[in-house]
């Protein structure tokens, strides 16, 4: 079910800032193991939710040294990024609690801090 970005992908056009990963949720069950038929909505009020990581931002922003003192230094230097542990096409785990439910073109997304995904499962062998 992983969703992978395309020339023509609505998606493209999203950035994603800072720490933060954009998961789209899985398909679940609308049964529990014992046969119940669960009303829509009431999985989504789980604590814990999983689904595809879409998009990642470049990570956390590392703090420029301040040395003004060196003029012969170039006026344009990049900020710098430590990337983040998460991958487009990952399977997350997360805290719904410390996730943001958005709306784009339809379809539902959340935005989650890395510190809230709880797990990872990457296809690619370790």
């Amino acid at each position: 079910m992983a969703i992978h970005l395309t020339q023509d992908n609505k998606l493209k056009k999203l950035i994603v800032v800072g720490d933060r990963v954009l998961i789209k949720l899985t398909t679940q069950n609308e049964r529990t193991d014992s046969g119940l038929y669960l009303p829509p909505g009431m999985q989504e009020k789980e604590k814990v939710q999983q689904g595809y990581v879409i998009k990642t931002g470049p990570g956390y922003a590392l703090p420029l040294p301040s040395e003004e003192d060196e003029a012969w230094k170039p006026e344009d230097e990049k900020v710098k990024y430590i990337p983040l542990q998460a991958k487009e096409g990952d399977l997350a785990i997360f805290l719904l609690s410390g996730s943001t439910e958005v709306s784009y073109q339809g379809e539902k997304y959340y935005i989650v801090p890395q510190g809230a995904i709880l797990l990872l499962e990457r296809e690619e062998d370790l």
